[in-house]
């Protein structure tokens, strides 16, 4: 059995019978498992505890799952992986916008939920420990702070999801260089993201958007191989 003993999980659901089952499957991994049973109370707990990770259900009372992901993500940088009985493309593509950083459309496998709470932990683990050395880099009216992953445009600090900014940090550190859609996949994401190329589409997209207003900046889709950075 592989442990995980200092790993915290916070499993938000009103669902008893899918906490239960959840919550047994976690800890005989050896996560910590915290429980709460609708968006307000997960609010509350997050003031006392800081879990290493979020299982949070969409639909719930009181207070529903994308306003505690939007609470969290201006809060910090917890991961999290929502759970969804809504499949539809638009949906998804709002949760991503609010900082989370996977999803899982309802009904789920048990293996495919525990793969991806193995992958979001991998990750928000790779950009702790592999932080890059204080530096900034300057170009045109865009400054960025790599160790504190902080983005400036026009001297006014742009916030970007931390998963955005590995993305760009990426690009950056390559620029002029065509990066594939797997090199970006597996380097941000982890190599069990390989050919979800639906990600990348989103998080491209969305990261085009918000550096609209950098000058000397573009973003090149290379179709059918992959994106590059261009700075000009």
């Amino acid at each position: 059995m592989t442990t995980h003993a200092k790993t915290r999980i916070l499993l938000v659901d009103d669902d008893r019978s899918l906490i239960k089952f959840v919550s047994a499957n976690l800890k005989a991994r050896g996560y910590e498992v915290l429980v709460a049973q609708d968006g307000r109370a997960a609010l509350d707990m997050l003031t006392q505890q800081t879990p290493d990770l979020i299982i949070l259900d969409l639909m719930m009372p009181k207070v529903d799952g994308l306003q505690v992901a939007r609470a969290v993500r201006q809060g910090g940088g917890v991961p999290i992986i929502v759970l969804s009985a809504l499949g539809d493309e638009s949906k998804k593509v709002e949760l991503l916008d609010s900082g989370v950083d996977d999803y899982l459309t309802k009904p789920f496998g048990l293996q495919e939920l525990l793969a991806r709470v193995r992958a979001v932990l991998r990750r928000a683990s790779a950009r702790n420990q592999k932080r890059l050395a204080a530096q900034r880099l300057q170009h045109e009216n865009m400054s960025v702070d790599f160790s504190s992953k902080q983005l400036w445009v026009d001297d006014a600090e742009l916030r970007l999801t931390p998963t955005e900014f590995d993305l760009l940090a990426l690009l950056l550190h390559h620029a002029g260089r065509v990066l594939t859609h797997d090199m970006l996949l597996s380097d941000v994401w982890g190599e069990a993201y390989r050919g979800n190329n639906q990600y990348l589409h989103i998080y491209i997209g969305r990261l085009r958007q918000k550096l609209a207003a950098v000058t000397g900046l573009e973003i090149v889709t290379y179709p059918g191989v992959g994106y590059s950075l261009r700075l000009d």
